[in-house]
């Protein structure tokens, strides 16, 4: 059903044209045999009936003329001797003659035909002419392509009363009717074939000129583009209905152009929107670590540390990386707001994770790095912004676990690095798990939604992938795969 509603409307009206043809010629075909059947069956029965009323005048041109005897039931055998044969000879007709009770009297059947020779008429036959309202019964049987024509009337004498039974049968051969009736049809049905085919091309055309200017405004209208000019149809000769539609999808386009112009501005209202939420994001997530890095640094300061220098040179270089990456968002914000386009660089992978945990001070984050050293492509500022989103997200996750477990693992397996960030926290339900890289998406209270579907990007535009699993309850694995692309 489906696929019979997907046929287009040119060829659903040259398919019903088609049909509508060859029903008709079918019930022509029909009407005809069924009417020259008819008009055979009347021509048969009406010429039955002239032979009978000729036959009736002969046999009472011998009755009354040539009998030298008494006209009675008795005498009918006698009266007919002779004459029975040439009557039924001249009219191509059997006749027999019966008594009022149905015993036969004579029959005009050759001698040698004893077993065509008529018998008594049964009691039933006698009683149906005895109650015909005419006073006579007629019936047709068909046996091997020939019609039998039988009458039974009643004999007459000159006072009108019955003194015997008169039986006519007439063997019809249909057989040159039905040759003429073929020899018809088979002219017709050429005839037919040649205006079926004739039908066919009408059909053909008269649908497509039918479903030319509805064409027309289909191919309008798959060219129809909201952020582009588009055209007006003009017809120059269309129906009434057809012009309904083109007028109707002419004052579309019009209010198509004004909302596209009401679109496009809202569109770069609400991008500024998006962009200013992005750069606003993308410049919190340093500033946390910034904050946390200081924080450690007053509370573990101290004077007479030997070491104090490398302390002071590591939280600095913690702070500089921080701040690099505020730079590249606001630089790249001035062009067009634009997030920071990926660099690629030989970078030791192990190192900058380990770089990127250090401003946590959380003691429950381990790191376990598979590989003494890993080396790969990538830019060094946007890895730290993707491990450092993952551990505050893992962190955030665990807040309400009293024996918080965050684990990071990096290892290598063939040329992808993988780097897992897992956590036994709060876990994500079934029902949002395709929204967690959405934009303006979170499970938080606080916070924009934009660090997941950013990271994403970013590991994306390396050609890399993003995906986790989860046990709502049980925590939450992120795992990130980068190609290595050393040269």
């Amino acid at each position: 059903m489906k696929n019979v509603q997907n046929i287009s409307l040119r060829i659903r009206i040259f398919i019903a044209m088609i049909l509508l043809i060859f029903l008709a010629t079918i019930l022509i075909i029909s009407v005809t045999i069924y009417q020259y059947d008819e008009q055979t069956k009347e021509y048969n029965v009406s010429r039955f009936g002239r032979k009978e009323e000729t036959l009736k005048k002969e046999i009472t041109i011998q009755l009354y003329q040539r009998s030298t005897v008494a006209v009675t039931t008795e005498n009918l055998q006698t009266i007919f001797q002779k004459a029975i044969y040439e009557i039924a000879f001249i009219h191509n007709l059997e006749i027999s003659l019966y008594d009022l009770k149905g015993n036969i009297l004579i029959t005009s059947v050759p001698f040698g035909l004893k077993d065509s020779i008529p018998k008594n008429l049964s009691t039933l036959k006698v009683s149906q002419l005895k109650s015909s309202t005419n006073s006579r019964v007629f019936e047709i049987i068909e046996f091997n392509k020939i019609n039998i024509e039988t009458s039974y009337t009643y004999i007459l004498d000159a006072f009108a009363n019955r003194i015997g039974i008169l039986k006519l049968e007439f063997n019809q051969d249909n057989s040159a009717q039905e040759y003429e009736l073929k020899e018809f049809l088979t002219r017709l049905i050429i005839v037919y074939f040649f205006m079926f085919l004739i039908a066919i091309m009408l059909a053909y055309f008269l649908s497509s000129y039918i479903t030319r200017s509805i064409k027309s405004i289909t191919d309008k209208m798959k060219r129809t583009r909201l952020n582009e000019r588009n055209e007006k149809i003009v017809l120059n000769s269309a129906s009434a209905e057809i012009g309904i539609l083109v007028e109707g999808y002419n004052n579309m386009i019009d209010e198509l152009e004004e909302s596209a112009v009401k679109l496009a501005t809202s569109e770069r209202e609400q991008a500024w929107r998006e962009m200013a939420k992005q750069v606003a994001h993308e410049i919190k997530n340093p500033l946390t670590p910034m904050r946390l890095s200081v924080q450690s640094f007053e509370r573990r300061f101290d004077v007479t540390d030997p070491n104090i220098k490398e302390k002071l040179k590591e939280y600095s270089n913690t702070l500089i990386q921080q701040i690099d990456v505020m730079s590249s968002i606001a630089a790249a914000f001035s062009d067009f707001a634009k997030m920071p386009k990926p660099k690629k660089e030989k970078i030791e992978i192990i190192g900058v994770v380990k770089m990127a945990l250090d401003i946590f001070i959380e003691d429950d984050v381990s790191y376990h790095p598979m590989e003494k050293e890993l080396y790969a492509n990538l830019d060094k500022t946007q890895l730290i912004r993707i491990v450092t989103n993952l551990i505050k997200n893992a962190t955030q996750a665990v807040e309400e676990k009293e024996t918080p477990i965050i684990d990071v693992k990096v290892y290598c397996k063939e040329d992808k690095i993988f780097i897992e960030v897992s956590d036994n926290g709060k876990g994500i339900k079934e029902e949002v798990e395709h929204l967690i890289f959405e934009p303006k998406f979170t499970t938080k209270t606080s916070g924009m939604g934009l660090g997941l579907p950013m990271i994403k990007n970013i590991i994306e535009a390396y050609d890399g992938s993003i995906n986790f699993s989860s046990k709502e309850g049980q925590g939450t694995v992120f795992t990130v795969i980068l190609p290595k692309n050393i040269n």
